[in-house]
């Protein structure tokens, strides 16, 4: 069994489902009443479902803080109405709880949401120290991501960055940028996705970074490795809230 190191920040996903059947006489706003409610683990704990969910053994390293992202859903159309964040922000990892020996693990997950649990030396430093690392960020990018091995990106993430990446030819290689319904695109060549209808977007990104690496580690081809994130990906946003793949 392969065996990863998931290091990054976590939070509780929480899904309020219900409906709206009048607008509040207080203000232009919908009176929501609350049918059911649904929690699961996000963000890096999100990837670690979806990698042990595919057999891959998974060390996790994040804050013990809580971040809680709470999404009010209209029940029957399944539109969002309204999202709450809470603790978004957090304390910096704590240096000597990474490891001594990085080689006991197979690859390294870095899940960077940007909310202060690793900065760019951190990163940095992690990707020195193992070759297989991929990095899936929110941060500027910059010199910090000169030894990562693969660096995700959704599409917008690539246009806030695109000055520096125009500029920079040697990250070019590195990038996997995800654009939703168009798929994926990596080093110039794109790699279409299933057409379905989608339910929920919500930890997509996070599902395809686990499909990617257990595959990676399985095969060590970034083709197949691509293709099968885009399919574990299309799969997760056919279904309500955050949900976890399974290895067919």
């Amino acid at each position: 069994m392969s065996k990863v190191l998931l290091i990054g920040e976590s939070c509780m996903d929480i899904f309020i489902y219900g409906n709206t059947p009048r607008l509040s006489p207080e203000g232009p706003a919908p009176v929501f009443n609350p049918i059911n409610e649904r929690y699961n683990g996000g963000m890096a704990l999100n990837v670690q479902s979806n990698l042990e969910s595919l057999g891959v053994d998974v060390d996790i390293l994040t804050h013990t803080s809580t971040i809680t992202k709470t999404r009010y859903v209209h029940e029957s159309s399944n539109t969002l109405l309204l999202r709450v964040d809470e603790g978004d922000t957090v304390d910096s990892i704590d240096r000597t709880k990474l490891p001594n020996n990085y080689w006991e693990y197979d690859m390294i997950v870095i899940s960077d949401y940007n909310k202060g649990f690793l900065n760019d030396d951190d990163i940095a430093h992690i990707a020195y120290n193992h070759p297989n690392t991929i990095c899936d960020t929110k941060k500027k990018l910059g010199e910090w991501c000169r030894d990562l091995k693969f660096i995700k990106l959704n599409r917008t993430e690539y246009l806030n960055n695109e000055t520096f990446i125009n500029e920079n030819e040697w990250i070019v290689e590195k990038l996997i940028i995800t654009l939703d319904k168009d798929g994926c695109k990596h080093n110039g060549v794109m790699y279409p996705t299933k057409q379905v209808e989608i339910m929920d977007i919500s930890g997509a990104g996070d599902t395809f970074v686990a499909g990617f690496t257990m595959k990676y580690l399985e095969s060590s081809n970034v083709n197949e490795s691509i293709t099968f994130g885009n399919d574990c990906a299309s799969q997760v946003v056919q279904k309500r809230g955050v949900t976890i793949i399974t290895k067919t």
